[in-house]
């Protein structure tokens, strides 16, 4: 039986599933296709994790659950809840240690860094399904009735990365062609670079301290002209040709994908300088992130 459960193969979870295989922990990979990489150390399963008896049985044995499992972006209120309460029950039900995989969404908007202090008050549909997620997790541990943790992560860099960043300035960049950046292209960002959540996540499961409270991974902050440069620099590409994204270009996108639609909400994020605190997280477990040219390079 797997020593260790990660729920989701997204970027973030298939590269935490690597590294703790790669670490001797035997593991378990949980998605509805049963998709994930092949890999000696990783046994993959196809589930539906809000399938919380199946689940349940899925997770026996585990000591530690990591729930990097995500839904459409744009279908967060209604699906994200039922989804995060069955991974909720399911591990509770196995016995095991339970690590979130959260982000930045949840927090009261602030001009300074923010930190794990940082009041959750969010004033978005998106923010405040994160903080609830949260807050019925932490009351989950409160009670008793299991421990648990969260890494929150910024916006995605790094292999199979999903970002506004990665799916429409990237792409164009390496490409020679003018790129639309939602926000502000040279406005302070903190980025994570998804091996270095990875790493987060893995180091958190192992530490007496980590439990009942939440950490941010280590973030990489520059603007999203800096991070077009080296992309470009990287390429050989000519020099980053960008324009921010309007409102209707916004509009057009979202006729193509509801996707974009969600952009207008958390555009505050990038719009204006949002710096992330990751001195915790330093501080505690001694983790470093990525330089911007390692996990663009990746």
């Amino acid at each position: 039986m797997a020593e260790s459960v990660v729920i989701g193969a997204g970027a973030t979870g298939v590269a935490t599933a690597r590294q703790l295989a790669d670490g001797g922990k035997r593991v378990r990979l949980i998605t509805r296709g049963g998709g994930g990489p092949d890999h000696p150390g990783i046994e993959r399963i196809a589930l539906d994790a809000g399938r919380t008896d199946e689940l349940a049985e899925a997770l026996a044995g585990a000591t530690t659950v990591f729930n990097a499992a995500m839904t459409a972006y744009q279908t967060w209120p209604e699906t994200l809840p039922p989804l995060f309460a069955s991974i909720l029950a399911a591990t509770e039900r196995a016995g095991a240690d339970y690590v979130m995989l959260g982000n930045h969404y949840g927090y009261q908007q602030t001009t300074g860094p923010v930190t794990e202090r940082t009041p959750m008050a969010p004033d978005t549909r998106k923010g405040r399904v994160r903080a609830e997620l949260w807050r019925q997790a932490k009351d989950a541990h409160d009670e008793g009735r299991l421990r648990v943790t969260e890494v929150r992560a910024g916006q995605y860099l790094g292999p199979g990365a999903v970002s506004a960043f990665t799916l429409l300035v990237a792409p164009r960049v390496r490409e020679g062609e003018l790129a639309l950046v939602h926000g502000n292209p040279d406005a302070a960002h903190s980025f994570s670079y998804t091996e270095d959540v990875a790493a987060a996540l893995v180091a958190v499961s192992g530490d007496e301290r980590s439990w009942g409270r939440a950490w941010h991974a280590p973030v990489i902050t520059t603007t999203q002209r800096q991070a077009a440069t080296v992309v470009a620099e990287l390429h050989g590409a000519p020099e980053p040709r960008l324009e921010p994204l309007t409102e209707r270009d916004l509009a057009l996108l979202s006729f193509t994908d509801p996707l974009w639609r969600e952009f207008a909400e958390m555009s505050y994020m990038s719009e204006r300088p949002f710096l992330v605190d990751d001195s915790d997280v330093r501080d505690t477990f001694g983790l470093r992130p990525a330089t911007l040219r390692e996990a663009l390079a990746a």
